[in-house]
């Protein structure tokens, strides 16, 4: 596992794709259980370990996952997020060229079935998905976007790009005509901003996207490689 941070009250971890956050009826492998194994074994913990991921990133997604290692910091953590003092920044290569160099996306949000909905207006059961978009470069019709979250939908981010003709390279969920050997899509998650539960100091993460990472021409380019 790659380490980013750890202390007493938080873990940060970077995930690579192909594995899920957290433990489900159809993942018996996550980061959260193996994160549960690294700290039983790095400091000897005895019983049952406390972890609790803040946020999750869809299985095929890569990049820095916030966990709470104590109840206190959940509690803390979880009440920071719900008053939007949390940021995550995300990149994704998207197939096309977004008509502005940056703009915000406004989208009504539903999800079924392992799939995300999303419409220019309300339907029933949809809530409100908004993400903020900026261009960083346009190579051989791939673009480079930084994204910035401002609500957390399933899929949220993969979705809205879609629905804007920006389907993210690898997602053949969302309309993608590329495919990655090991089964990634363009997104990751990039950097992270929160305030530390116990010592309340800001604490900005940065994880560079993995080796595998597709098209290699956008490697080294621009500020955030």
């Amino acid at each position: 596992m790659k380490i980013i941070f750890s202390d007493n009250h938080v873990l940060i971890i970077s995930k690579p794709s192909g594995l899920a956050t957290q433990p489900s009826e159809h993942h018996t492998d996550s980061m959260e259980d193996r994160a549960k194994i690294w700290l039983k074994e790095n400091f000897d913990k005895k019983g049952n370990v406390f972890l609790h991921a803040l946020h999750r990133l869809d299985t095929p997604v890569s990049g820095a996952v916030l966990f709470a290692r104590t109840d206190k910091a959940l509690s803390r953590l979880n009440q920071s997020m719900r008053d939007k003092k949390h940021k995550k920044i995300y990149l994704a290569v998207v197939e096309g060229r977004p008509h502005e160099k940056e703009g915000t996306l406004r989208h009504h949000h539903s999800h079924h079935r392992f799939t995300a909905k999303v419409t220019d207006r309300p339907h029933e059961g949809s809530k409100e998905a908004v993400l903020r978009y900026r261009l960083l470069d346009h190579r051989n019709g791939l673009s480079l976007l930084e994204v910035e979250l401002e609500t957390g939908r399933y899929h949220q981010i993969r979705a809205q790009l879609s629905a804007v003709g920006l389907p993210i390279a690898g997602d053949g969920k969302y309309g993608s005509k590329k495919t990655l050997e090991n089964g990634a899509i363009a997104l990751h998650h990039h950097r992270l901003t929160f305030i530390h539960p116990i010592s309340k100091e800001p604490m900005e993460i940065t994880d560079t996207p993995p080796e595998y990472y597709p098209w290699t021409e956008f490697k080294g380019h621009g500020q955030v490689f």
